[in-house]
């Protein structure tokens, strides 16, 4: 007796049609199921009127994605390698203000010796006159004004950055056509000396600008307020 073999029919496949018209009806599968591109194989070329090059824009789109990743990369290493370079300047202003033998070298070195560290043009402690004597108000680098001045200037606040202006003659005396931007910093030394801020200036208009980072400037206008209070015997 000749044995039959049976033939399993193959399981019914689905055809183009009907797997476009499921896309179709489910726009958001490859959004589900993104691994599914990378089984796909899209068309090398343009294949007539209609026809998108997939390929192309694949590629078009992974070299953009490089550029914008490259550009991110750059700013970040350029951010990271600016905060590092202005951390250690201002901790060698500590340096040198805790280095002061006197009180007028440490008047000098916040007038002089720190905007060369910071690579400003200009740094100033500017003092509001309230009737009483102000130790060593003469001396080169201290400028002082009115009261109420400082609190017209800072509208409140402990930190003001400006960008593209022109100096102020009463902060800067000669040195004011010289200063584009500025940053002035509020120094609380006590509640029995007068208001107090030190300004630096600078010839670019675009050193000092809104929304820019103060946390290491600020600490040093901390540490200078307490110096202020050891000279003082405060």
């Amino acid at each position: 007796m000749k044995e039959t073999q049976t033939t399993i029919p193959p399981a019914p496949g689905l055809n183009e049609e009907e797997i476009v018209q499921y896309l179709k009806d489910h726009p958001d599968f490859l959004q589900k199921n993104p691994e599914a591109c990378d089984l796909l194989i899209p068309p090398a070329h343009a294949q007539g009127r209609g026809i998108a090059d997939f390929q192309t824009y694949m590629i078009e789109r992974l070299k953009a994605d490089k550029q914008e990743f490259e550009k991110n990369t750059k700013e970040f290493i350029e951010n990271a390698r600016s905060n590092m370079n202005n951390q250690q300047r201002v901790h060698k202003s500590v340096l040198c203000l805790l280095e002061a033998t006197s009180f007028e070298d440490f008047i000098q070195t916040i007038t002089m010796d720190i905007s060369s560290i910071l690579d400003v043009d200009i740094s100033v402690l500017v003092v509001e006159s309230n009737g009483r004597e102000i130790p060593h108000v003469h001396q080169n680098g201290i400028r002082v004004v009115p009261e109420g001045t400082i609190d017209r200037w800072m509208k409140g606040k402990n930190v003001l950055l400006q960008e593209d202006i022109s100096g102020i003659e009463a902060i800067y005396g000669g040195g004011a056509t010289l200063v584009r931007s500025q940053i002035l910093l509020r120094v609380d030394i006590s509640l029995d000396t007068p208001p107090a801020i030190i300004a630096f200036g600078s010839r670019d208009p675009h050193l000092f600008h809104e929304g820019q980072a103060t946390d290491q400037i600020c600490f040093l206008a901390r540490v200078i307020e307490r110096c202020f209070r050891i000279w003082l015997n405060i």
